[in-house]
């Protein structure tokens, strides 16, 4: 329990050096954007790291991806149009660099889960957990991270951000592609991630 608290205070940590050297990064940025890409940091956060998660299994090359991330949304900031929420600017950011690195590295890992465990893990974490409990419900989202490492890149795209609970309408406008293609890569998503978790 205190190795994963530590974890914690380290990603923290690491995180909040990357936030600094991305803010020295270029001096001629204003305040208001040094505020700004601060508060978006520190409000997606989790979402981010949900969604890195959900392509890289390393936690090293998750720090990675995550100062990535964080680059190039700074380097963003200021075409920002307000035509999207500030959560789906994100987002798309963040898939746009996760692609890139799935595109350089593809990887598979056999892993078993039932898709009916997901939507029992959300309603659960409402529930103060026993560290049984606890240390079952993190192997399960491993193994569901593993599987969801093994689906074809498109299909990664909008399963994570479906378990993000990101409505189709934002993840069409996160991916740039139709409302009705979100619903058929979700559904074959779901068919093939069923079908990864049943193999094993």
């Amino acid at each position: 329990m205190n190795n994963s608290i530590e974890l914690t205070l380290q990603q923290q940590d690491r995180t909040k050096a990357a936030y600094q050297h991305i803010l020295s990064y270029s001096l001629n940025r204003t305040a208001n954007y040094q505020q700004t890409f601060t508060q978006w940091m520190t409000e997606y956060e989790k979402l981010l790291r949900h969604i890195i998660t959900g392509f890289e299994a390393k936690p090293a090359i998750q720090d990675e991806l995550f100062q990535e991330i964080a680059l190039n949304l700074w380097r963003a900031l200021p075409s920002f149009r307000h035509d999207c929420t500030v959560k789906t600017f994100v987002a798309r950011i963040a898939h746009n660099v996760l692609a890139t690195h799935v595109a350089k590295a593809v990887r598979t890992v056999k892993v078993a889960q039932s898709i009916d465990d997901i939507c029992q893990d959300t309603e659960q974490d409402k529930i103060q957990p026993t560290p049984p409990q606890s240390l079952d419900k993190q192997r399960r989202q491993q193994r569901l991270a593993q599987s969801i490492r093994q689906l074809k890149l498109e299909q990664q795209q909008v399963i994570t951000l479906a378990l993000e609970g990101m409505s189709y309408q934002e993840i069409a406008d996160i991916l740039v592609i139709s409302v009705n293609l979100v619903g058929v890569r979700l559904q074959r998503a779901k068919i093939a991630l069923s079908k990864l978790m049943e193999a094993v």
